[in-house]
């Protein structure tokens, strides 16, 4: 281990950490992940499996993990063969499982101790739950029990990470949550200020500076936090607060952070859309759901239940734009190519233009995993049909008010201005970033329809991953539902490396 030692909290399914271990020098890490917590059984499987996969000497991964993610053999088998099992042990100590603030502080901070080995420099990275901060999680809370709300502990489980901060004394930390982080109150007091104070003098003896990484200097607005992740070359507007913390000695030691302090903040990227990272897998149509149509899946019936959304397009009351229908006509013709739903593993060859293609594509998989689609209602499907055609000439996803009459779902108060989520069905645009990927993405796929009208389907596991920047041999344990809760939750690791090369800037600039 000659890495700079990282500590990763709430670690999730990992998009953190593997920025920071993605970050090489030849046939060595940069950044050696230590140990990683994360408290969800399934993401910390998805945890330990990375961890494997980042043991193995950089380029040597075997064969046996390519075999595992296309379903060839188990985990056990993966862990069981001869040239893994040096390596497994490893992967276990580094990621745990266990809940911050939640299990016994002397077992974490024994695996942080044994994970440090001694080391006086490293660095913490991490993001507490976000769901008591976020402005759709803390309005639900808020309005079903006030009392609730107040007494949520997920307020406070920053303080587990500042406890650490302030046990372990890291020459630098990354701490990453939602905007709403911002603006969300707790006994009538802006609880970032609380956090922010807190961070700057966590009570071990020292300062630190907290700098963001999108404004130089000096900070003036909370606002100057927020990174809009479309700005820096990720496929995806998604903005989250992250902060830059800096141990003053540290920052004393580097006068670039005032002379030239451009130099530690993220530099603007040419946009990458959504096509960039979506086209070159293999295309697939949904499933057909038979819970309420009483349509069985099948080819033949996947196309009909479009056949029979198009019929309704046509209809002159349904008063569809010409250009929209005759590219749900197209759509309709075109389908008849897509026959596979796909699978855990599609035997394909997969292309991508550079410098993407060195970031997701790894030959050694053979094709691609998880990538299968979901199951549809037929009302769906006809929805699904005109929203993407709708999308692709209008260059914008429509609202509920650019529906036909007969494709509207059947709610009360449609038509008010204040009825939530008028953009319910909601296409990712071919030539934009994608909106954000959040978990919800694992309840339903109406936020998350593909762009290609032939194929009528939301997103499946691996695009969502691609849009979230994960490679391509990143494989999400669980169930689909699971995989999908997991990318939704995790913070890009394309973005995490942009991060990581600024923190180790910041410390070689140090001398460390």
């Amino acid at each position: 281990m000659n890495g700079i030692p990282v500590i990763d909290l709430f670690a999730g399914p990992g998009g953190l950490c593997e920025g920071f271990a993605s970050l090489t020098k030849g046939e060595s890490r940069c950044f050696e992940i230590r140990v990683s917590i994360e408290k969800d059984p399934i993401a910390h499987k998805t945890l330990s499996l990375r961890a494997l996969f980042r043991s193995f000497p950089v380029g040597k991964v075997p064969a046996a993990y390519y075999q595992y993610i296309r379903g060839e053999i188990s985990r056990e088998q993966l862990e069981s063969d001869p040239v893994v099992i040096p390596y497994v042990k490893k992967s276990y100590a580094e990621a745990r499982c266990a809940e911050l603030g939640k299990n016994d502080h002397s077992e974490i901070d024994s695996w942080i101790r044994d994970g440090l080995a001694g080391a006086k420099e490293w660095v913490l990275i991490g993001g507490p739950p976000c769901q008591a901060y976020s402005i759709v999680g803390r309005s639900r809370m808020r309005g079903n029990n006030p009392k609730e709300f107040e007494s949520d502990k997920r307020h406070f489980l920053y303080k587990e990470y500042l406890r650490i901060i302030k046990e372990f004394s890291p020459s630098v930390f990354v701490m990453e949550n939602v905007k709403g982080m911002l603006t969300s109150q707790h006994s009538g007091s802006l609880i970032f200020n609380r956090i922010l104070e807190d961070l700057q003098l966590p009570g071990n003896g020292h300062e630190y500076l907290v700098r963001s990484f999108v404004v130089p200097g000096e900070i003036s607005d909370p606002d100057d936090f927020v990174i809009k992740s479309e700005n820096f070359g990720i496929p995806q507007s998604r903005h989250r607060v992250i902060l830059f913390g800096i141990r003053a000695d540290i920052a004393e030691s580097v006068p670039d952070l005032v002379n030239r302090p451009e130099r530690f903040s993220l530099e603007q990227s040419p946009l990458v859309c959504a096509r960039d990272v979506l086209d070159g897998l293999p295309p697939l149509r949904s499933k057909l759901s038979n819970r309420y149509d009483g349509m069985t899946d099948s080819v033949a019936n996947w196309q009909k239940a479009l056949t029979n959304g198009l019929k309704v397009l046509e209809k002159k009351k349904s008063a569809v734009p010409l250009r929209v229908l005759e590219r749900a006509q197209w759509a309709v013709t075109k389908s008849w190519i897509h026959k596979s739903t796909g699978g855990q593993f599609i035997q394909s060859d997969i292309s991508m233009n550079e410098p993407l293609a060195s970031w997701y594509l790894d030959p050694e998989i053979g094709g691609v995993t998880l990538h299968e689609t979901r199951s549809h209602m037929e009302s769906d499907l006809h929805r699904y049909l005109f929203a993407s055609s709708f999308a692709r000439e209008e260059k914008r996803s429509p609202r509920l008010s650019d529906f036909p009459q007969a494709l509207l779902p059947n709610h009360q108060n449609l038509n008010n201005e204040s009825t939530p989520f008028l953009d319910r069905f909601r296409v990712q645009l071919r030539n934009q970033p994608s909106t954000t990927i959040v978990s919800h993405i694992s309840k339903d796929g109406h936020y998350y329809i593909h762009p290609e009208p032939s194929q009528c389907r939301s997103l499946t596991v691996r695009e969502a991953a691609r849009l979230q920047t994960f490679p391509d041999n990143y494989f999400f344990e669980g169930n689909r539902t699971q995989q999908y809760h997991q990318v939704g939750n995790a913070v890009p690791p394309l973005l995490a490396r942009k991060i990581a090369e600024i923190v180790l800037r910041l410390l070689q600039s140090a001398g460390l």
